[in-house]
């Protein structure tokens, strides 16, 4: 179905014209806020299969009613409850890291956040927060001999700058976070508990790293599962060097198209 949607992503395309009615319509249905219970499975399997619909859930500290997160979630799944979240961490169904912005995540994509790991990693990629090797080693040193550690189990002095600024440790655990060599095993009161990755990621999940070819499609694909349709610049919105690889990539599924009708 995701198929026939490409022909609206870029004008370039030959493509059948879409109404404005239709345009909405389509969104909405990508993004199943038209029927806001999932048709099969328990409700916790229901909250699931809105992660894999939408490939990703932003995270937000925004808290009117709930945290924002759950209301994205309950907008599109009825039966959601607030527990879901924390079972599907639990459960390595759901994990952490970074879409457009802090977001949850389909385990089953994992693979997926990996070339920007490695970007991050030999410095194709930089960080808000600059390496400090030392604090790392240290910091990876206590959660290999003591276990999942928060921010706030390693004493240092806050840095602050214009308002803004987080302790040497908070930094170095973000840097290693980013970078694919800690995840976040839990929250507990809405502060991140790291783990070493090796000890988080599921024993079966693929950790190769995509080729540029299959990156580019996952993200259009993943797109426009979720949207129905959208522009280049929209599926890498905020995707550092992307951007290439969907022009590549869009013109491997046109001809892929081409080739399935043939």
């Amino acid at each position: 179905m995701v198929f026939c949607f490409f022909a609206y992503v870029i004008n370039k395309i030959p493509m059948k014209s879409l109404s404005l009615s239709h345009a909405k319509k389509l969104a909405l249905l990508s993004q199943g806020l038209l029927s806001k219970t999932p048709k099969a499975g328990t409700a916790l399997a229901k909250t699931l299969a809105v992660f894999n619909n939408v490939g990703y859930v932003q995270i937000d500290t925004i808290s009117v009613v709930q945290r924002a997160h759950h209301h994205t979630l309950f907008s599109r799944h009825a039966d959601y409850n607030i527990d879901h979240l924390d079972h599907l961490v639990a459960n390595k169904e759901v994990f952490e890291y970074w879409s457009h912005a802090a977001a949850y995540l389909p385990m089953q994509n994992y693979r997926f956040t990996l070339p920007r790991k490695a970007a991050l990693k030999n410095g194709e990629q930089t960080h808000w927060f600059k390496k400090d090797e030392k604090m790392m080693n240290h910091v990876i040193a206590r959660i290999k001999s003591e276990g999942p550690l928060m921010a706030k189990d390693f004493a240092s002095q806050n840095i602050k700058s214009n308002g803004w600024g987080a302790k040497p440790t908070k930094q170095a655990l973000e840097v290693l976070f980013m970078q694919g060599d800690l995840m976040i095993t839990e929250r507990k009161n809405f502060h991140k508990v790291y783990d070493l990755t090796s000890h988080v990621l599921p024993s079966n999940i693929n950790t190769a790293i995509p080729t540029d070819s299959e990156y580019g499609q996952f993200l259009i694909l993943n797109y426009l599962k979720a949207h129905g349709f959208g522009t280049l610049n929209q599926i890498t919105y905020l995707l550092k060097n992307s951007k290439a690889l969907g022009r590549v990539d869009l013109c491997g599924i046109k001809n892929k198209q081409h080739e399935d009708k043939v």
